[in-house]
């Protein structure tokens, strides 16, 4: 049988041959080889969205907040990534090492799409910062909302050795003040972490046996909560290290079972402080992941949540404190309306002084938020 084709069109094998070669030619000109300044401009901003799902949900229905500050840690690690191997030399991937104050203004329901804009603001020579907002979008009505926001600082590491420092593409800057600006943040973190990573050491008393006696309701030690996790594959970056977003999310569920335990009522996460990554966390590493109050203000509740890593296949891998991080969370009625927490009752001057630090924080904070309400108007 004589086979017969369209005049003017290609045969099949040989269209599959050219769009071939075509994807090889656009596969060549995605290589970071030579990128002018309009492309590592273009690098330095990404979007993601994602509709929220049942399975995203809290025991109240909303978005559990461990959700949305892993998908602002995806967003952050990804951009991070892409503008840092816009330059020739050893691929690398960008590790989470400190979070800023993250900011829940709004909750996200189940059916919302969110759209996670993450944008490199500032770069110095081993590490960038990524600001990040989280807008959520009622698809029915086309309504949004700014429901969080949160900056981050990542280090490139390369992928042939992760303990090598890459250095960073810097940006362009829209003024000499906004460089400005986004160095003397850099110097306060640089500043903060290393204050932070002097005290990280501090042992946590293990959780409450149900075995002993009952703790009084309203002290730090009937409410603090531990939760285990073995690291696996899943958890995991390139390098085989714990993505922050996933650390971040256990963090959140611990802090979570905190308040919860203390004032027995619907819960959520209105801030987090300054999260710090002191060291890597490995797969097959476990987790103790544990939380307590610190601080109690008529509305709110600050739990310090520590996380606590050890391996189970190397011996001589002492456990060690690999992250840290204040929470603050508000008690809710059913309607959604805060409600008054009830007070932390002291019971040691280690307790005392952590509810006094807290104090200063929480009065700090608050001297913030006045400050940047005023300006805004």
């Amino acid at each position: 049988m004589q086979c017969f084709r369209p005049r003017g069109k290609k045969p099949a094998r040989e269209t599959e041959k050219t769009a071939v070669v075509e994807e090889r030619q656009q596969l060549s000109q995605s290589q970071p080889v030579g990128r002018d300044d309009n492309e590592v401009q273009q690098a330095s901003k990404y979007q993601l969205s994602r509709l929220m799902r049942p399975d995203d949900s809290n025991l109240a229905g909303n978005v559990h907040g461990g959700i949305i500050l892993k998908m602002i840690e995806e967003a952050g690690c990804i951009i991070g990534t892409r503008h840092c191997n816009v330059q020739n030399g050893d691929r690398c991937l960008a590790a989470l090492v400190r979070v800023e104050k993250t900011e829940f203004l709004s909750p996200m329901f189940i059916g919302e799409v969110a759209h996670v804009t993450a944008e490199i603001t500032f770069t110095s020579k081993h590490s960038l910062e990524v600001q990040v907002k989280v807008i959520g979008e009622n698809v029915l009505t086309g309504a949004k909302k700014l429901a969080s926001k949160a900056a981050l600082w990542y280090v490139p590491c390369s992928l042939k050795n992760v303990e090598k420092i890459m250095e960073v593409p810097p940006i362009k800057y829209a003024s000499a003040e906004q460089e400005e600006e986004g160095r003397k943040r850099y110097e306060a973190q640089k500043m903060e972490r290393m204050e932070t990573k002097a005290r990280i050491e501090e042992a946590v008393a293990p959780p409450a046996n149900p075995a002993d006696e009952p703790k009084e309701q309203h002290t730090v030690g009937f409410s603090q909560s531990s939760l285990i996790h073995l690291v696996g594959p899943s958890d995991c970056t390139l390098h085989d290290y714990v993505h922050g977003g996933a650390t971040m999310k256990l963090m959140d569920e611990v802090a979570g079972i905190v308040a919860a335990r203390h004032c027995n009522t619907n819960i959520v996460t209105a801030s987090v402080d300054a999260i710090n990554f002191h060291r890597k966390i490995k797969k097959g590493c476990v987790l103790t992941v544990t939380g307590r109050l610190t601080f109690i203000s008529n509305k709110s509740m600050e739990i310090e949540v520590m996380v606590d890593a050890s391996s189970m296949v190397e011996a001589e891998m002492r456990k060690y404190r690999a992250v840290t991080a204040f929470f603050t969370y508000i008690s809710l009625d059913k309607d959604n309306k805060p409600l008054p927490v009830p007070s932390l009752k002291i019971e040691s001057e280690d307790e005392q002084r952590r509810f006094d630090e807290g104090k200063a924080r929480y009065l700090q904070n608050k001297a913030k938020r006045l400050s940047n309400n005023q300006g805004q108007q």
